[in-house]
């Protein structure tokens, strides 16, 4: 009898020991996560400060890889901590959420790309750009970090670029003495300048404008060909009531108006920018698309994103070309977090089951 006391009294202090143990290694996990995520708040807050290329960076620098590891690991460490959280489908949801984020993002990021490179041989860039001129194709991205060029297994061709904009633009019309005026750019709008210049009214508007000059006579058109020149024709009439017409080039601001000393520009304000694409392999197109701002082109797991273009004569555009490597654990993760918190804070409360109350354990 005393031999059975002895060990179950060894048996109940090991369970204890063993219970202390957990309790204290699950507060360690639970501090150690709190402070990662108390890190991860000011980690954010810099990023944001820095611009987005140092962020880009920074939080891919070997000792950001490392914590982000750290982080990975307390969130799996905490399903084998905290049984609850297996039990409470919501709450597994979550985590389970968190995880995949963490881990879609790791894998997309640029050390992931190279870590793939490494050990797996897969050969694919993390970003670049491409700059692609009307009526050509290229295949080469071009890495500005690391200054060198990568080739695509395909070609994109630009068949065409162009741009629109906010309608009316803008006449703005200083003299020498810095009065200014400001109009906005329909056909018939006037400004009365002051009494020693008369006034000022807009005769016509063009997109791609020509100049005439006929025995001394100089007339403008709107020219069907291919270009863009966009122009004002404005009128001015003197107190003298004699009348001048003059053109205002949207690409050749600050013009002088020789005889007044007026400076004079029509600006128009860009509302998109549009590029239809077409991806070539093997010699045959296999997609289309025209692609704007936050409307990309997908093929090859790469995006294919209207960058910039060439503000001058737009006669090429520059694509964002981002690889598509983790997006969808990313995608899997946000869903799943999204799920498990509704189900969490309200589904569950709206179709929880509670006992009569009359009933009893054991009835």
């Amino acid at each position: 009898m005393k031999t059975t006391s002895s060990t179950t009294s060894s048996r109940d202090n090991l369970f204890l020991v063993a219970k202390n143990l957990m309790n204290k290694f699950k507060k360690i996990v639970i501090h150690a996560s709190l402070w990662t995520i108390i890190c991860l708040i000011f980690l954010s807050i810099y990023g944001a400060f820095v611009g987005a290329e140092r962020a880009r960076a920074f939080f891919n620098s070997l000792p950001l890889g490392v914590f982000w590891i750290v982080f990975a690991v307390l969130l799996i460490t905490g399903f084998m901590a905290f049984r609850r959280l297996i039990r409470h489908r919501s709450l597994l949801l979550i985590h389970l959420g968190c995880v995949l984020i963490l881990a879609g993002a790791l894998y997309g990021s640029e050390t992931g790309h190279k870590l793939q490179k490494r050990f797996f041989g897969i050969q694919k860039t993390h970003s670049a750009r491409m700059i692609i001129y009307e009526g050509q194709q290229n295949d080469r991205l071009y890495l500005k970090r690391e200054d060198r060029f990568e080739q695509l297994p395909f070609s994109i061709k630009l068949d065409d670029f162009r741009m629109t904009y906010y309608r009316p633009g803008t006449l703005f019309v200083r003299t020498e003495d810095d009065e200014r005026w400001s109009v906005p750019a329909d056909v018939g709008n006037a400004i009365h300048l002051n009494d020693e210049l008369g006034e000022l009214t807009i005769i016509a508007a063009f997109e791609n404008c020509k100049i005439r000059i006929d025995d001394g006579n100089v007339t403008a058109i709107e020219d069907a060909g291919p270009g863009s020149n966009p122009a004002l024709a404005i009128r001015i009439d003197k107190p003298d009531g004699t009348a001048e017409t003059k053109y205002i080039f949207e690409k050749f601001p600050g013009f002088v108006h020789s005889q007044n000393n007026l400076y004079m520009s029509y600006s128009r304000m860009v509302s998109d920018y549009i590029s239809d694409l077409k991806v070539i392999a093997d010699g045959k197109v296999v997609a289309e698309k025209s692609i704007e701002v936050n409307k990309p082109l997908y093929y090859g797991r790469y995006h294919f994103y209207q960058s910039s273009y060439d503000d001058e004569e737009g006669l090429y555009t520059i694509l964002s070309v981002t690889s598509d490597t983790g997006l969808y654990l990313v995608y899997a993760g946000y869903l799943m977090l999204s799920i498990g918190v509704f189900w969490h804070f309200w589904l569950r409360k709206a179709f929880k089951i509670t006992k009569p109350s009359g009933a009893a354990d054991g009835n």
